[in-house]
């Protein structure tokens, strides 16, 4: 089963994700005022999803266009043994574990304006 995290600040305006069998398991808001980085909203809408493994490319692709260019935003979820680390039209798939892949993500991901202290997904 697939299980990540979006968070809802980080889609672009217009966006329109759609995966079958896609299925929101929680749904919080949370204060980031001591975390967020310039430009990002100190509160964030943080949906926990699930779907079944045949959709990690599916949803991968539909994040990849729909998060927003600015402020750094990346999504990421696990499906098997693998992550996946998804930021605005590039997605790092990769062997959890594999510090290659891991660092391949980190390093685009600083490129894309995201704080070191954001890039802590865990493997």
């Amino acid at each position: 089963m697939l299980q990540g995290r979006i968070l809802a600040e980080s889609l672009r305006v217009g966006c329109d994700i759609r995966v079958p069998d896609l299925r929101i398991v929680r749904i919080a808001r949370e204060d980031v005022s001591r975390s967020a980085a310039a430009g990002q909203p100190d509160t964030w809408t943080l949906l926990d999803v699930e779907a079944p493994d045949r959709t990690a490319d599916e949803l991968a692709e539909a994040l990849a266009a729909g998060l927003a260019d600015d402020r750094g935003w990346y999504a990421d979820f696990r499906v098997g043994d693998e992550h996946v680390v998804v930021f605005p039209r590039r997605v790092f798939r990769y062997a959890i574990g594999d510090e290659s892949g891991r660092r391949a993500a980190v390093e685009h991901g600083r490129a894309a304006g995201v704080p070191d202290h954001q890039l802590d997904w865990g493997d």
